[in-house]
Order: structure tokens, then C-alpha cells, then sequence
């Protein structure tokens, strides 16, 4: 019988989804798999989880937030032989989650998980730390980790807009920086600066319309926006998939991507969580990982077919 390591926070979630967790043991013995019930006791404990699982692991999930999904890929990076990863979403937006095409039955998902399809994605490397689906940067973005916990059970998604309401009385934040992309070498000052694998973000669906997770290629977009009027006119556009050939907006496509700061920037905010640091420089990079998806939006979401555990990356 094949090995899956389930991870998930005993602690979080409603009643309903700690007894969809407990659930999920028959359902991956009646596919096939015995489980391995990996409970966490920290921030970080995914991470570690991870990078400590037998070779003999054939199946990691994943159940959280984009935030867990993120700690768990970091500990497989940091493995020499990689496992093969999965998610079952049960956090506050889900952007990667609602991406995939789950919906918020966790047994419904678990099936429909196991029905799945192996795929190669790309995995976003700012200065080797791994994420999996944004790297963003300026005033307000920091609300999907500093919004108060009571916010976030109260009004779900809301909680983020309530907070980032509250945030747009402080001013924009500039950066004077210099990025170097596809030949490139721009020196300038912006507000905002996101670097992302996904067409959603936020909760918001159609960012972009053509964006694949294994094109070898991820998305840079840089704002220039100085004041607020002009940045919410930039925000609604991005927002309703505008973001090619904008003014206040350059875009970029590319697999790498290299940015200096005059000073030290704050921190960056990566699949929703902060990433602390004291750096000038970052370079962004891509690496694969195999990792089991539904199939329901896999013709949307992926250039080549499924792959087989038994290929090499």
C-alpha cells in the first residue's frame, strides 16, 4: 500500500472541517494509500515535517492555507529527493485552492484530489526561499498577514478588506530601485512591485488570462503609481485583466528576474505570509516540483499532460 503524509493544524479550522480531517484516512485507504496523520504545533512545523518524511513518502498533502501549502513546498525544497505534493484547501481566500478548482467540501476535495492528475509546476524562487504563487511588495499588501485573527474568523474575506480600508489612510510607500529582465536595465521609483505564477489573487479571479503553471515562466508587474487616485484608477484595471500595455503599469513575462534596491525594502509579503529579511538584492528564479492536482481546471492551468511518478524532473 502506497504512503500519504497528511499535515494539518489540529488547532484551526470549524467543526465541520476537523471532522473532514478525520475523515480522510478511509477515504485515501479506499485509494489506495495508507495515511500518515502529521499534525502541526507551530508556524514553521510544515516546513520541517516535510523535510524530514521517509523517500518512501508517495504522497504529501497539505491541508491549510496558501500559507501551509507554502510552508510544506519549502520543506520539500530543501530536500534532495523531492516528494510529490498536494493541497487541501481549507483556509480564509484560497487563492491557489479556488485556482486548482476545489470547492469547500474537504471530502469532496480529498475525492476529487485523489482523482487527480501529476503535473510538473513551476516553483517561484526569490533568493532560493520558495512560493508558490506570489511575491509582492508596497503599501497595503501586508494586510493578508497583520489582519487581526478576530477579523479573519468574524468576516472571512471581508476581514482583509476591512483591514486594508483602514490601512489606506497612511501614504504610499516609494521605492527607488533598478531591475534587470529579458536584456533589460531600468532604474526607477514605484509603489508596487508583484512577481506571481497564478491569475488570481486576492480573491480576485483574471488578473491574467493566459498564464500556464508550467510554462517555465512566471509574471512581473511594476507600478508606478505616485498618488492614491492614481493608484485605485491602476488597481480596477489590473483587477479586470488590464494589465498588459497600461500606463503607471510595466509588464513583464520571464523566467528571470533581477531587482536592486537603493535602500533596504520592507518585507516582502509571499503566499500571504511575511518574508522577513535585510537584503538589497533579489533575484528571482524558477525551479519543478511534481505535484497532484484535480482535474477540473487542468486544461486551463497547464501547457503539457500529466506526468508519471517514475519521470525525472
Amino acid at each position: 500500500m502506497k504512503k500519504c503524509a497528511v499535515i494539518y493544524n489540529p488547532e484551526s479550522g470549524k467543526e465541520a472541517t476537523k471532522k473532514g480531517i478525520s475523515d480522510i484516512p478511509s477515504i485515501l485507504e479506499t485509494n489506495g494509500y495508507k495515511a500518515i496523520m502529521c499534525p502541526t504545533k507551530g508556524p514553521k512545523d510544515a516546513t520541517k515535517i516535510v523535510k524530514r518524511l521517509p523517500v518512501s513518502t508517495n504522497l504529501v498533502i497539505c491541508v491549510g492555507g496558501d500559507g501551509t501549502l507554502n510552508e510544506g513546498i519549502t520543506g520539500n525544497m530543501k530536500r534532495l529527493k523531492k516528494l510529490k505534493m498536494s493541497l487541501l484547501p481549507v483556509g480564509t481566500v484560497n487563492d491557489v485552492g479556488s485556482m486548482y478548482g476545489y470547492t469547500k467540501n474537504i471530502i469532496k476535495d480529498t475525492e476529487m484530489l485523489l482523482d487527480g492528475v501529476t503535473k510538473n509546476i513551476d516553483v517561484c524562487m526569490i533568493n532560493r526561499r520558495p512560493y508558490i504563487y506570489v511575491a509582492c511588495l508596497g503599501s497595503y499588501v501586508d494586510v493578508s498577514y497583520n489582519t487581526p485573527r478576530d477579523l479573519k474568523k468574524r468576516y472571512g474575506r471581508l476581514g482583509y478588506i476591512f483591514n486594508a480600508l483602514n490601512e489606506l489612510k497612511d501614504k504610499i510607500k516609494l521605492f527607488d530601485l533598478t531591475y534587470i529582465v529579458n536584456g533589460k536595465k531600468v532604474s526607477g521609483t514605484y509603489s508596487f512591485i508583484f512577481v506571481t505564477n497564478t491569475y488570481r489573487l486576492g480573491g480576485f479571479d483574471n488578473i491574467y488570462n493566459d498564464v500556464k503553471l508550467d510554462d517555465n515562466m512566471f509574471e512581473v508587474i511594476l507600478c508606478t503609481a505616485k498618488t492614491k487616485p492614481e493608484l485605485l484608477v491602476i488597481a480596477g484595471k489590473i483587477l479586470t485583466g488590464q494589465v498588459k500595455n497600461m500606463p503607471g503599469v510595466e509588464y513583464y513575462k520571464t523566467n528571470d528576474f533581477k531587482i536592486i534596491f537603493d535602500s533596504v525594502p520592507p518585507s516582502w509579503v509571499i503566499d500571504g505570509e511575511e518574508y522577513k529579511h535585510n537584503a538589497r538584492k533579489f533575484h528571482f528564479t524558477l525551479k519543478k516540483m511534481k505535484m497532484l492536482v484535480p482535474k477540473r481546471n487542468v486544461s486551463k492551468l497547464f501547457v503539457e499532460r500529466g506526468v508519471k511518478d517514475n519521470e525525472s524532473l
